[in-house]
């Protein structure tokens, strides 16, 4: 637990009493630093209120809600920093709000322990409070001895206008998509406390850009303080309108960044996934995992179209791509699970729609293919799947007329002789990689078309988003696993799924999830959080299928997961707290999934 600790508390012997020298000719790198270092005397002072509240827990209900307060007081300090620590120094101060689970830590398989705010949430709300007193008061003394020597961080750093701005365009993605949600508090449920601090960081560091072009920065600072006296208008986290602060507020926030950050000519993208040239993240393109599309890529495109719909690539031309992928059914077969090529079997999962598979990092169920590529050459040499091998591909394939200008045109400067899987697996993700074209009645809406989703619909997204805590594992803007704010990482998850969906005499699933690639504990049940985008026409769902409506899935989330029904899963990543969703209230959420199926094409 305390290796990153200790690294802090070496780096501060380094000498913290040495003075950060501001660079010269900035506009507003001095006034940022400043800010931060004046807010961590804060966060060092809020940790220590902390320590002291949680040691006086003593069994009566006023100590704990003491203990709870400090706490929201600790958060809301800490995020007021958060935009700064998490661009300049990720690594080093991590550990402060990670997630109160095990995370493993890919290819090496360490593991990290939980620790920090989040967990010191968790342990607060431990049935068996006073047992776990020991545990609190030592993760609050970690927190308040590294808290103490953070400024050390600040020894010979370094910064521009471009890079400050660009943390606060990052933090802006992530006020829309994760503090608004309640992603790191969803007990204490403070998250939109915590995004009003945040967006007062905001327009603290802000300010000096404000004065260097006041005419270009109108806009934008006029959005901060309304964005600002809305969040403090409307605290309370259930009944947070979410869809008027996006709509009104958060995005408008992002696309004047952006416009005024060009202005300045300040511009600058660190991330390889994020494309500024958006106006915000629900915009198509803002979010590119798939690299550049050049003229050979849209030649890819098309052969992957016509790749996907030929049985030549299976072993006995009996199935393509399309046979389970139906682009009639959303890309998905409505089957709980597709027959597999052995007569009278079926596959071991659900077929999931293709449509925002190319918005994930890693592929199947368990995230065992870490890209779109990879997947379909498994696809195809599965020989549950279509059995193909490389001799039928040269010969049923690659040689085919109707495919010679288009493999000549994808892969310039390759023979086509020396091609193979490899090629084919390309243009199969590159067709694949585009499908998904944000044309629901949601996206319409966030585009300007008021009446594109009903009063019903409106009030679903902000259960989803809210009390519901669907958002905190289906991120927006696809709704799936796929992390803001820099969208590098699919998560998986262990909601504790049982074999079927009677909830009154559950029985436990025996498919393990990703423990069959990684044996370790914390991957036991464990699987990637597929899109809600379609999932109105995709059904049925869960790994298995054995869920037959989105009723059943709403209501398995609102009795708190597999360990809310009575199963046992000790590493499951949900509360096993219920919901208490309203049938009026999971008939909205419901109401709401429907409103973001796209255009059939």
């Amino acid at each position: 637990m305390y290796k990153v600790i200790t690294i802090l508390i070496i780096a501060a012997f380094i000498s913290i009493s040495l003075a950060w020298n501001g660079p010269r000719n900035t506009i507003g790198v001095t006034n940022g630093v400043t800010y931060f270092r004046e807010q961590l005397a804060v966060f060092a002072g809020a940790n220590k209120r902390l320590y002291a509240a949680i040691d006086k827990i003593n069994g009566d209900t006023l100590s704990v809600l003491r203990a709870k307060q400090a706490l929201i007081n600790c958060r809301v300090s800490y995020k007021k920093i958060a935009f700064f620590t998490a661009y300049f120094f990720p690594s080093e101060t991590r550990f402060y709000n990670a997630a109160p689970k095990f995370e493993v830590e890919e290819p090496t398989l360490e593991l990290v322990e939980p620790m920090g705010l989040q967990q010191i949430e968790t342990m607060l709300y431990d049935d068996d409070l006073p047992a776990a007193k020991p545990a609190l008061l030592a993760q609050c003394e970690a927190l308040c001895t590294s808290a103490d020597d953070l400024g050390a961080l600040l020894y010979g750093f370094e910064a521009t206008d471009a890079r400050l701005l660009e943390s606060v365009r990052v933090e802006l993605i992530r006020l829309s998509s994760l503090y608004i949600s309640g992603y790191d508090a969803p007990m204490l449920k403070s998250g939109i406390v915590e995004t009003a601090a945040a967006t007062r960081a905001i327009s603290a560091v802000l300010e000096p850009y404000f004065r260097k072009d006041t005419l270009a920065a109108g806009t934008l600072r006029r959005l901060t303080a309304h964005s600002l006296a809305y969040l403090e208008a409307h605290p309370d986290f259930d009944s947070f309108n979410r869809m008027e602060y996006l709509v009104k507020f958060a995005l408008p926030m992002q696309k004047q960044l952006g416009l005024f950050t060009r202005r300045l000519g300040l511009e600058l993208n660190t991330s390889p996934f994020l494309d500024y040239r958006a106006d915000h993240i629900y915009r198509p393109g803002a979010i590119n995992l798939a690299g550049a599309h050049d003229a050979a890529g849209r030649q890819k495109v098309m052969l992957g179209r016509l790749l996907f719909a030929d049985r030549a690539l299976s072993g006995n031309g009996s199935v393509s791509c399309a046979s389970c992928h139906q682009p009639g059914n959303y890309f998905a077969d409505r089957l709980a699970k597709s027959p597999s090529l052995h007569r009278d079997s079926v596959l071991k999962r659900n077929t999931p729609t293709l449509l925002y598979a190319g918005k994930q990092h890693t592929q199947f169920w368990d995230g065992r293919a870490g890209s779109l590529q990879n997947q379909v050459h498994e696809v195809i040499f599965n020989p549950l799947e279509m059995g193909g091998n490389n001799a039928a591909l040269s010969e049923r394939v690659l040689k085919k007329e109707k495919y010679r200008h288009l493999f000549a045109a994808s892969f310039p400067g390759k023979r086509l002789r020396d091609m193979g899987i490899r090629e084919v697996s390309a243009a199969l993700s590159a067709f694949v990689t585009q499908l998904g074209d944000l044309s629901s009645p949601f996206d319409r809406y966030l585009a300007g078309e008021s009446k594109a989703m009903t009063p019903r619909q409106v009030a679903g997204f902000n259960l989803f988003m809210g009390k519901a805590q669907c958002g905190t594992c289906h991120f927006p803007p696809y709704f799936n696993s796929l992390v803001p704010p820099l969208y590098d990482l699919s998560e998986v998850e262990i909601p504790g799924t049982p074999a079927t969906p009677d909830f009154k005499k559950p029985v436990a699933d025996t498919d393990r999830g990703r423990f069959a690639q990684f044996r370790i504990r914390y991957y036991d049940g464990a699987f990637k959080t597929p899109t809600v985008r379609n999932a109105a026409e995709t059904g049925p769902y869960m790994h298995h299928g054995a869920f037959v409506t989105l009723d059943q899935v709403i209501e398995f989330y609102n009795l708190g997961g597999g360990r809310g029904i009575g199963l046992d899963v000790p590493d499951q990543t949900l509360s096993a707290k219920p919901l208490g969703l309203t049938p009026t209230e999971t008939a909205a959420i419901k109401s709401f999934i429907e409103s973001l199926t796209d255009k059939r094409n």
